[in-house]
């Protein structure tokens, strides 16, 4: 039997790739990437960005998506990547697809992509934990007595069902201060990206099991950036000045 084609020229091919960083705030962090994928799609198109598309019967946009923050957080640090048939100014796109997108999604910054991949920079994230009725002396006890123990295990559902795996290998820092509300804490941490992935929310239950911290109402969430892991800093690098210097260069 004859392999079927689709009828008609194939796609454009791509001429550039850009990595685009935005933000998920307010009440859009609860948006999943789902939700921002169909936002995306729409906004790509209000604002003229060239897409490249895939071939094949059911072609799509060649976006791809990078580590994205679980729903119910918020973030200052997503990525994704596009690639688009005709060369474009990434700064316009960026204001342009601005623009496009519902309030609080925000595009922050928009490179043309230099070589290498950008998953594999994406090594660790940090994160800034809002804990509402919990007073810094006591987050601070918490955080003390989780970094004395080695192994902090959890159990989480997957589609292949539950798995136990330890947190306390990915948290490279951890530290608690102050915030302007004295009943309320911040829990600020560098987490390392690992298989299966570790979330703000596995280290609360592990918190909760080595310390029996419990705060009253859910923290509120936020990724302020994530990218190669500085170890000796107990930070995290920009995941595109690469891409930046290769430009630049």
């Amino acid at each position: 039997m004859a392999r079927r084609t689709p009828e008609g020229p194939p796609p454009p091919l791509a001429v550039q790739k850009l990595r685009i960083r935005y933000a998920k705030r307010g009440r859009l962090r609860f948006s999943s990437t789902r939700d921002f994928a169909r936002a995306l799609e729409r906004a790509l198109r209000r604002a003229g960005v060239p897409m490249a598309f895939s071939a094949g019967f059911h072609p799509h946009p060649k976006i791809s998506y990078a580590n994205a923050a679980p729903t119910g957080t918020a973030s200052e640090a997503e990525y994704f990547e596009i690639s688009v048939t005709e060369r474009v100014d990434p700064e316009a796109v960026r204001v342009a697809l601005d623009e496009a997108l519902p309030p609080d999604l925000d595009v922050l910054e928009v490179v043309q992509a230099g070589p290498g991949s950008l998953a594999e920079r994406l090594e660790a994230s940090v994160w800034r934990l809002e804990m509402r009725g919990v007073t810094v002396e006591t987050l601070a006890y918490a955080v003390e007595r989780f970094l004395e123990v080695e192994v902090a295990e959890v159990t989480r559902m997957f589609k292949t069902g539950a798995k136990t795996f330890d947190v306390r290998s990915a948290v490279v820092s951890m530290v608690a201060t102050e915030s302007e509300d004295a009943s309320c804490a911040i829990l600020q941490m560098v987490v390392r990206h690992t298989t299966p992935s570790v979330r703000p929310d596995d280290i609360l239950t592990a918190l909760h099991a080595v310390t029996e911290l419990k705060p009253p109402v859910p923290p509120l969430v936020t990724r302020l950036a994530q990218g190669p892991l500085l170890t000796a800093a107990a930070g995290v690098a920009d995941p595109l000045a690469a891409d930046k210097e290769a430009v630049g260069s």
